[in-house]
């Protein structure tokens, strides 16, 4: 079975979000993670730069907007 990790991706920084995640669904919220076992968390305002499918993982990075704000401070 393959089961995905999720991480953020932040100014070249990744921060881990999920592990084991069975599920994910792009919503207008952000993205939907889903496992087995735990409720589903909303990531949001973030979209997919990268899915690993090889090597098991997701990259999602912020919106451009929330990029625009992080450049700004």
């Amino acid at each position: 079975m393959c089961q995905i990790s999720v991480v953020v991706e932040r100014g070249g920084v990744q921060e881990p979000v999920m592990e084991s995640v069975t599920g994910l669904e792009m919503t207008t919220q952000g993205v939907v993670l889903s496992t087995f076992f735990e409720e589903p968390v909303t990531v949001p305002d973030v979209h997919i730069k990268e899915i690993n499918f090889l090597g098991g993982s997701v990259i999602l990075v912020p919106n451009q907007a929330e990029d625009t704000r992080e450049h700004a401070r």
